[in-house]
């Protein structure tokens, strides 16, 4: 991606605009709808803009290629998750990347820590829930909850929960871009 805050904006806009529709596997959304109720709801309760930013692209790395797409037949995890933390990490805030590159393994943790959570996953979910190792170890467990951005990928990881509501209606990436847009000028400046 180019490096001035409006390119990018514009690159993360026309992916939305040209992949959003692909069909979220085993969900009744699409990509696009997915992420935009997290981002929504997380607007809605008064999160920061780092949650809501985060919640809008913590899937991003599924409009990456062949190598972010999900499929119920698949039977190995495609680390989405990574995919999408490397495309916005130079642009973003360590704290909304964490995010997106933690909010697989935040699943996994709250299987572990919580076992009626499991419970509450979409079939997809549960799915990808066993591709992706299952839940965490008491082990794991441990060592992830010291991670420094905790909470903030807890939240987003219920928000990515959420965000799974036929016909809920949002705005689209338009009304989000003055929040992207906002951190990442505010990282540009931090990292100069």
């Amino acid at each position: 991606m180019s490096h001035t805050p409006d390119t990018v904006v514009e690159t993360l806009a026309a992916l939305f605009a040209e992949q959003g529709a692909k069909s979220y596997l085993g969900e009744s959304v699409t990509m696009a709808e997915h992420m935009l109720q997290g981002a929504w709801l997380a607007e809605q309760q008064g999160e920061s803009d780092e949650i809501i930013v985060a919640a809008l692209l913590h899937d991003i790395g599924h409009f990456a290629g062949d190598r972010g797409t999900f499929a119920l037949t698949d039977t190995e995890d495609r680390c989405h998750e990574s995919t999408g933390a490397a495309l916005v990490e130079a642009h973003l805030p360590p704290a909304v990347v964490a995010c997106i590159r933690e909010h697989v393994a935040a699943k996994r943790y709250l299987c572990a820590v919580d076992p009626t959570y499991a419970d509450t996953l979409s079939k997809a979910s549960q799915h990808s829930l066993r591709l992706q190792g299952g839940p965490m170890s008491t082990e794991e467990a441990a060592d992830f909850a010291r991670h420094p951005h905790l909470e903030a990928i807890l939240k987003v990881r219920l928000l990515d929960d959420a965000g799974k509501e036929a016909g809920r209606r949002t705005p689209d990436f338009a009304h989000f871009a003055h929040r992207v847009r906002r951190l990442i000028e505010a990282h540009a400046r931090r990292a100069s």
